[in-house]
C-alpha cells in the first residue's frame, strides 16, 4: 500500500500539505526501500550471440512497456513525459541544486525524487500492487517553481509549461473516484472510457465472445448514441490501423456490428507507434535466436502485434512452451488482466532473463514430485488433467522486466486452452526473490526480538518453497471443464492441506431446471486431523457451480468468506489499521540497461536509490527519448475526451 513507517512526521506533514484528503496511504515515504537487480554474473556467462538476443528482446520489452502509461490513467503519459524532460536536461544531483535554491528542503526534494522513481517503477501514478494512487509528497506550489525554473523549461518553455498545466491538477488530486483504479463510479481506468459501467463491460464481453475475439489486447470506448442505441468502439492494439491491407485473420473482423440493441465498431491501431518499435526489435532478435522454436515464436509475436491478433500470440506461445530450458528466457505481450476492473484486458509486459542453474535444479526436484503432490489435493482425480503435462520450471535472473511491476514468480501462458493441451512454464525470478528477502532488522514488526534473527534466516528459503508451490500447484493444477456449446469453469478450491485421497466425491446430476448439476459429498473419515475443522466447514458449504456458471452463487460464497468487518471477535478493521501503520512500503527495483557498442552488448548498472532508478530511465531511450514522449502525449491527447468526467482537467486537449 506504500504507507510510511509509524511516526514519520515529515510524511504526515507533507500529506497535509498535498491536500486535506491526502493521508499517508497515498504517499510514497522518503525511506522507501530501493534495491538493484543483480544479474551481472548471469549476463557475463552469456555468449556474444546470446547477449545480442537478450539486448534486442530487452529493447522490445522496454518500448512496449510504455503502453502501460496509456493503460493506467489519463494523466500518466503527461507525467512521464514531464519527468523525462526534466531529468534529461538535469540529472537528479543537478536538479537538486536548483530545487534547493527555489526554497525546497532536502526532505521535500527527496520526496520529489521518490515520487518520480515511483512513477517510473509503476509505469504510472497508481501502484501496480494495490491499484492505489500516489501523489507527490510536497506542496504543489513548490513543485511548480522547480519545474518552471528548470533547465528543461529554459530549453523548451512552451512544451514544459503545457505538460505541467495538463497534468498538475490530476497529479495531486485525491477526489474519491481518483484514489483507486476502478470502473464507473468506483475508480479510474483507461481500459474503458470514463462513462463506461460494469454493465457496459459485461455487454462488450458478450459481444467479443459472440465474435470469437479476445479482450486481452483491447480497450472499450463508449461513443455518442446513434438511432437511440448505445455505440461502442472495441479497439485492438496493433501496428496496422484501419487502412486497406492484405487479407489476414483480423481484417474480416474490422467492421460494424449490431448486438443486443447496441452498435459495436471493431477497430485497431491502439498504441501503433509504440508497437512498431517493439516489432522492429523482435525482428532484430530473430537473427540471434538459438533454435527454430525461438524463430517461429518471434515471427508469431510480430504477426500478433502487427495485426492485432491474439490467435497469433497463442501460436507464438505454443512455440515458447516447446522451447525447453533456453539460456535466455523471455515472454512479451498483453499478459496479466489484474488491473482491468473487469478482469479481461491484459497489461503489456515483457521480460528477459537468464537461467540460474543452481536454483533451477532444486525446482526440477519439485516438478518430479508434482504428480504425487497432486494426489494430496482435496478433490478427486477427475478434477485434474487427464495427463499431467510436466512443465518447464526454471529459476531465472531478470535482466529486463517492463510493465507496472515485477512479480516473484510467473506461471504462463494465461490462455486456458493452451494450458490444457500444450502445458505451461513456471518461472521463479531468483534475483527478484533476493530483493524480497532483503529485510532490515529494525523494520521488522510483530516479532519478539529473539525471533527476528530466526525470521531473517528462514524468510528467503521459505519464500522459495512458497513460490514453487504457488506456481506449480496453485496455477498448474485443475482442469477446464467443457460441455457441448457451453464452457464453464468449475470453481475448484486450490489449497495444499493435509488431506487424504477420496476426500470429496462429485456425482453428476440434473437440476430442477433440467440443466447439468453436481452433488458434492465430503467423506469425514478421510479428513486428516490437521486442518480438519476449517476444511470441513468450507467444503460442507461448497457447491460446485452449474456448468452454465452460477455466478450469483459463486459471488455469494466468495464474498461471505472475503468480507472484512469490525465485528467481534476478530475486529478485522481495527487490526487492519494497526497493521497498516507498521506496513513496509513495497520496494522499488532499479533495473539495468543494455547498450549496443559496435557488435558488443554492454551492461549498464545503477545505484540502488531513487536517483539511480531515475538515471536508469533517463538513459533507457538515448536515441529517441523526446520522440517517444511526443508520441505518448499525442496518443493520450487523441483520446482525452473520453475521460472529461470526473475531471475537466484535460478539456481542450482533444
Amino acid at each position: 500500500m506504500g504507507e510510511p513507517e509509524a511516526g514519520s512526521e515529515f510524511a504526515m506533514r507533507a500529506a497535509a500539505a498535498a491536500g486535506p484528503m491526502a493521508d499517508a496511504q497515498y504517499i510514497l515515504p522518503n525511506d522507501i526501500g530501493v534495491f538493484s537487480l543483480d544479474c551481472r554474473e548471469a549476463f557475463r556467462l552469456l555468449s556474444p550471440t546470446e547477449r545480442l538476443y537478450a539486448h534486442h528482446l530487452s529493447r522490445a520489452a522496454w518500448y512496449g512497456g510504455l503502453a502501460v502509461l496509456l493503460q493506467t490513467s489519463p494523466e500518466a503519459p503527461y507525467i512521464y513525459a514531464l519527468l523525462s524532460r526534466l531529468f534529461r536536461a538535469q540529472d537528479p544531483d543537478q536538479l537538486r541544486q536548483h530545487a534547493l535554491s527555489e526554497g525546497l528542503t532536502e526532505e521535500e526534494y527527496q520526496a520529489f525524487l521518490v515520487y518520480a522513481a515511483g512513477v517510473y517503477s509503476n509505469m504510472g501514478n497508481y501502484k501496480s500492487f494495490g491499484d492505489t494512487k500516489f501523489v507527490p509528497n510536497l506542496p504543489k506550489e513548490k513543485l511548480e517553481r522547480v519545474i518552471l525554473g528548470s533547465e528543461a523549461a529554459q530549453q523548451h518553455p512552451e512544451e514544459v509549461r503545457s505538460l505541467w498545466q495538463t497534468c498538475r491538477e490530476l497529479m495531486f488530486s485525491l477526489e474519491p473516484r481518483l484514489r483507486h483504479l476502478g470502473l464507473g463510479k468506483e475508480g479510474i481506468t483507461t481500459y474503458f472510457s470514463g462513462d463506461c459501467t460494469m454493465e457496459d463491460a459485461k455487454l462488450a464481453q458478450d459481444f467479443l465472445d459472440s465474435q470469437n475475439l479476445s479482450a486481452y489486447n483491447t480497450r472499450l470506448f463508449k461513443g455518442v448514441p446513434q438511432d437511440g442505441k448505445p455505440c461502442y468502439e472495441v479497439r485492438l492494439a496493433s501496428v496496422l490501423g484501419m487502412e486497406p491491407a492484405l487479407h489476414s485473420e483480423m481484417t474480416s473482423k474490422l467492421k460494424s456490428y449490431e448486438f443486443q440493441g447496441s452498435h459495436f465498431q471493431v477497430t485497431r491501431g491502439d498504441y501503433a507507434p509504440i508497437l512498431q518499435k517493439v516489432v522492429e526489435h523482435l525482428e532484430k532478435a530473430k537473427a540471434y535466436a538459438a533454435n527454430s522454436q525461438q524463430e517461429q515464436m518471434l515471427a508469431q509475436y510480430i504477426e500478433s502485434f502487427t495485426q492485432g491478433s491474439i490467435e497469433a500470440h497463442k501460436k507464438g506461445s505454443r512455440f515458447w512452451i516447446q522451447d525447453k530450458g533456453p539460456i535466455v528466457e523471455s515472454y512479451i505481450g498483453f499478459i496479466e488482466s489484474y488491473r482491468d476492473p473487469f478482469g479481461s484486458r491484459g497489461e503489456f509486459e515483457g521480460f528477459v532473463a537468464m537461467v540460474n542453474k543452481a536454483m533451477s535444479a532444486k525446482f526440477e526436484c519439485l516438478v518430479a514430485s508434482a504428480e504425487q503432490l497432486l494426489k494430496e489435493l482435496p478433490w478427486p482425480p477427475t478434477f485434474e488433467k487427464d495427463k499431467f503435462l510436466t512443465p518447464d520450471f526454471t529459476s531465472l535472473d531478470v535482466l529486463t522486466f517492463s510493465g507496472s511491476g515485477i512479480p516473484a514468480g510467473i506461471n504462463i501462458p494465461n490462455y486456458d486452452d493452451l494450458r490444457q493441451t500444450d502445458g505451461f512454464k513456471n518461472v521463479s525470478l531468483g534475483n527478484v526473490l533476493a530483493v524480497a528477502y532483503a529485510t532490515q532488522r529494525e523494520k521488522l514488526t510483530f516479532l519478539e526480538e529473539e525471533d527476528k534473527d530466526l525470521f531473517i534466516r528462514w524468510k528467503g528459503p521459505s519464500f522459495d518453497v512458497q513460490v514453487g508451490l504457488h506456481e506449480l500447484l496453485g496455477h498448474g493444477s485443475g482442469k477446464l471443464f467443457v460441455q457441448a456449446h457451453m464452457q464453464a469453469r468449475f470453481v475448484i478450491l486450490r489449497v495444499l492441506l493435509e488431506a487424504g485421497e477420496g476426500l470429496v466425491t462429485v456425482t453428476p446430476t440434473t437440476g430442477a431446471d433440467g440443466r447439468p448439476d453436481a452433488r458434492v459429498r465430503l467423506d469425514r473419515n478421510k479428513i486428516r486431523p490437521v486442518g480438519k475443522p476449517a476444511l470441513e466447514r468450507f467444503l460442507r458449504k461448497l457447491q460446485v457451480l452449474k456448468s452454465t456458471g452460477d455466478v450469483a452463487g459463486g459471488r455469494a460464497l466468495y464474498e461471505g468468506y472475503a468480507a472484512v468487518t469490525d465485528a467481534s471477535p476478530e475486529c478485522f478493521l481495527t487490526l487492519r489499521d494497526t497493521v497498516l501503520l507498521r506496513k513496509e512500503s513495497r520496494k522499488l527495483i532499479v533495473q539495468p540497461n543494455t547498450r549496443l557498442e559496435g557488435s558488443e552488448v554492454q551492461l549498464l548498472e545503477y545505484e540502488a536509490s531513487a536517483a539511480g532508478l531515475i538515471r536508469s530511465f533517463s538513459e533507457r531511450f538515448p536515441e529517441d527519448g523526446p520522440e517517444l514522449e511526443e508520441v505518448l502525449t499525442q496518443l493520450a491527447t487523441a483520446d482525452a475526451r473520453f475521460w472529461k468526467s470526473p475531471s475537466e482537467a484535460l478539456s481542450g486537449q482533444a
